[in-house]
C-alpha cells in the first residue's frame, strides 16, 4: 500500500470509531476528519469543500425544502386520511408505509419517494405519541429496496445498465432488474415490518411537543363553515367519527352570534355557522382540511399577506388584553391578527372566543401575517411560547404542488433534466408561489447532515483516486482463485455492499462494475450474474447514514446516531445476500 492509502484507511478507521461511539456530534467528527485529510495531503486543497457542491449534498437539501412544500400544501394531510390511523398498531403501520415506499420507489427515484412519505410518517408518529426513530429507518430501508425493482428506481441500476451497453453492446431494459429486485424488496419489507424496527433504540428523540415545558391543555376554537363545505346539511353528531380520527371534539355551534343550546348535537349545520372545536393546533389544522372549514377572518379579505402563521402566547398580568376581549380592542381589524383559540387550564366556557374576557394565564392561539405576529404580541405585552411548528396548510395549492413535483420527477427519471436541477426548479416554484415562505427555506434543511455529507464526500473520493478501492477490488480477484463461481459471486456482493456503506452508492457501482466483468472473464462465465450482483449490492447500503442519500435524509428528523444503522441494517444485508445470490443465478444462469 502507498502512504496515502495507509493514511486514508487509518483516518477512516478512527472516523468510524468516533462516529459509532457517538460522544461527539457527527458533523464535528466529519469536519475534523476532513481537516486532517487536508493537512496530511491525501485530499487536495482544491477538493477541500467540493462535497458541499456535490449533487448528493444538493439533493438532500432540496429534497427537504420540497418535502416542506408538499406538507404545507396539504399533500401529506391528504395521504394521511387514507394511510394513517393513530390507533393502528406499530407493526401494521410500518407494513403499510414500507409497502407504499417500496412501490413508489419502483416507479420514481427512491429519494423522491422518501421525500414524499417522510413528513407523513413523522405526522403519524406525532399523533400516536411515539418517537419517529421507530419508523423512519424502516421507511428509508423500504424505499431503498423498492428502488432495485426497475431501471429508474435507483442510480446504480442506471450505471450498471450503461456499463453493460459499453462492455457487451446492449443495455438492460426497464424491468430486467425486476425478478431479483422484487424478491429482495419483498423479503426486505417483511423483515423491516416484523423484525427490523424492534432492533432500534426507542427514544432517540423526545416526543415532547416543543412547548418549552409549558403544560398546555387543548384549545377551544371557533372556525367558520364556508359555502361549499362538506358539513353543510349534516348534524353536529354525524361528524363525531371523523372528528375522533382527526383528534378533535365538537363542543358547540354559533349561528348569527348566538350559541346554540347545549352542545348543539342535533343542530343541522348551515353556511356561515361557527363550529366550536376543542383540539390541539395540529389537530385543528387537520380538522379544517377534513371538514372544509376555515379560520374566522381567513377567507374574508382581512389579512394583507398570504404568508400566514399560527403563534401561541400567554396573557400576563400586565398585558393590555388582560380583563378585555379580542372584540373590545378590535384585535382583528385594528391589528390584523385573529384570536382563533383559547386554552384556560382545560376549562370550557360558554362565551364566544372573540367576546371572551381574557384572564392572566390564558394561552392564546393567534393567526396573522408572520411578519406582524411578533410585533403585535410585543405591543400587547403577550409572552410568546416556543414555536411548535404550527402552520397554515394552503390546500388551494395542493395540485400545483403535486403537479410540479410529479413533472420534475418524470423529467429527471427519463433523463430530460438533471435531478438536482429538477428539484431546484420545484423548490424555486414553491418559494415563488409562497407554498414554502422564504423564511422556511433554511429552516427546512438539516444543516448538521449537510456538513456530514459535505465533509465525507471528498474523503471518499480520495479513497478512489489514491487506488484504495482498486486495492480492495484486486483482493477479490486474488481470493477467487480456485473457488466455484457461486462463491465468488457471493464474495463480490459482500465486498460491494461494504464499499457502498462507506461511500456513495453510485460511485460504488462505477468501481465494482468493471471488477464484475473482469471476474466473469477470468472464470469464463456469463457476466450478467456478476453485474446484477453489483447492482443489488451497491443499492443495499444499510449500515451507515452516508452510504445512501435516504439514510442521510432521515438522520436528523429521526434523531439517529451513526451507530444506530447497523442494528437494523446488518441482519438486512445478510438477508439480502442469502436471497439475492440464488435468485440471480436462477434468473441469470452462469452458463
Amino acid at each position: 500500500m502507498t502512504t496515502d492509502q495507509i493514511i486514508l484507511f487509518v483516518l477512516l478507521f478512527f472516523v468510524f470509531v468516533f462516529l459509532i461511539w457517538g460522544r461527539w456530534r457527527y458533523d464535528l467528527v466529519a469536519f475534523v476528519a476532513l481537516m486532517l485529510a487536508l493537512l496530511t495531503g491525501v485530499v487536495p486543497k482544491d477538493e477541500a469543500f467540493s462535497g458541499f457542491g456535490h449533487p448528493a449534498t444538493v439533493i438532500i437539501a432540496l429534497v427537504l425544502v420540497v418535502s416542506r412544500g408538499l406538507s404545507n400544501s396539504g399533500v401529506i394531510e391528504l395521504l394521511a386520511m387514507y394511510f394513517v390511523d393513530a390507533a393502528r398498531k406499530l407493526a401494521a403501520h410500518i407494513s403499510i408505509m414500507a409497502g407504499l415506499a417500496a412501490s413508489l420507489s419502483a416507479v420514481m427515484n427512491n429519494v423522491a419517494a422518501l421525500a414524499l412519505l417522510m413528513p407523513l410518517d413523522i405526522q403519524a408518529a406525532k399523533k400516536a405519541g411515539r418517537s419517529p426513530s421507530l419508523t423512519l429507518m424502516p421507511l428509508s430501508f423500504a424505499s431503498i429496496l423498492g428502488g432495485m425493482i426497475t431501471l429508474i428506481g435507483t442510480p446504480p441500476n442506471i450505471v450498471i445498465s450503461e456499463f453493460r451497453h459499453d462492455s457487451l453492446g446492449e443495455a438492460y431494459s426497464m424491468f430486467d432488474f425486476a425478478p431479483v429486485g422484487l424478491a429482495c424488496a419483498a423479503v426486505g419489507v417483511v423483515y423491516v415490518a416484523l423484525i427490523g424496527w424492534r432492533l432500534l433504540p426507542t427514544a432517540r428523540i423526545s416526543t415532547d411537543d416543543g412547548a418549552g415545558g409549558f403544560d398546555l391543555a387543548d384549545y377551544i376554537t371557533e372556525v367558520r363553515v364556508p359555502e361549499g363545505s362538506k358539513v353543510i346539511g349534516k348534524k353536529v353528531r354525524e361528524l363525531d367519527e371523523l372528528a375522533s380520527k382527526a383528534g378533535v371534539e365538537f363542543a358547540g355551534l354559533i349561528r348569527r352570534g348566538r350559541r346554540q343550546p347545549g352542545l348543539a348535537r342535533n343542530v343541522e349545520i348551515k353556511a356561515d355557522d361557527l363550529l366550536v372545536i376543542e383540539s390541539s393546533p395540529d389537530s385543528l389544522e387537520e380538522a379544517l382540511g377534513l371538514f372544509n372549514l376555515e379560520y374566522v377572518g381567513h377567507g374574508e379579505g382581512v389579512f394583507d399577506s398570504n404568508d400566514l402563521a399560527l403563534a401561541e402566547a400567554v396573557v400576563p398580568e400586565n398585558s393590555s388584553l388582560a380583563g378585555r376581549s379580542a372584540m373590545s380592542i378590535r384585535l382583528l381589524y385594528r391589528y390584523r391578527v385573529a384570536l382563533v383559540g383559547v386554552s384556560r387550564q382545560g376549562k370550557r366556557f360558554r362565551e364566544g372566543i372573540r367576546k371572551l374576557v381574557l384572564k392572566p394565564g390564558d394561552v392564546l392561539l393567534l393567526l396573522g401575517a408572520s411578519d406582524t405576529l411578533q410585533d403585535v404580541m410585543g405591543r400587547l405585552s403577550l409572552l410568546p411560547l416556543a414555536d411548535r411548528g404550527q402552520r397554515i396548510v394552503q390546500r388551494n395549492k395542493i395540485w400545483i404542488a403535486v403537479g410540479s413535483f410529479a413533472a420534475a420527477i418524470l423529467l429527471a427519471t427519463f433523463g430530460f433534466v438533471y435531478l438536482p436541477v429538477a428539484l431546484g426548479c420545484v423548490a424555486a416554484a414553491y418559494v415563488a408561489l409562497n407554498i414554502v415562505p422564504i423564511r422556511e427555506v433554511y429552516q427546512s434543511i438539516e444543516w448538521p447532515v449537510i456538513v456530514l455529507l459535505g465533509c465525507m464526500i471528498p474523503i471518499g473520493s480520495a479513497l478512489q483516486t489514491t487506488g484504495g478501492t482498486a486495492l480492495i477490488a484486486d483482493g477479490i480477484v486474488s481470493l477467487s482463485g480456485g473457488l466455484p463461481p457461486v462463491y465468488v459471486l457471493g464474495m463480490l456482493v459482500i465486498v460491494t455492499m461494504t464499499l457502498s456503506d462507506v461511500m456513495n452508492n453510485t460511485a460504488t457501482a462505477v468501481i465494482a462494475a468493471p471488477v464484475a466483468i473482469d471476474i466473469a472473464a477470468r472464470l469464463g462465465v456469463n457476466p450478467d450474474p456478476f453485474l446484477m450482483g453489483v447492482a443489488v449490492a451497491a443499492s443495499c447500503a444499510f449500515l451507515t447514514p452516508i452510504g445512501h442519500k435516504n439514510n442521510t435524509l432521515i438522520m436528523g428528523p429521526g434523531g439517529y446516531r451513526f451507530g444506530d444503522y447497523w442494528r437494523m441494517g446488518l441482519p438486512l444485508e445478510i438477508l439480502i445476500v442469502v436471497v439475492s445470490v440464488p435468485m440471480i443465478l436462477l434468473v441469470w444462469p452462469l452458463h
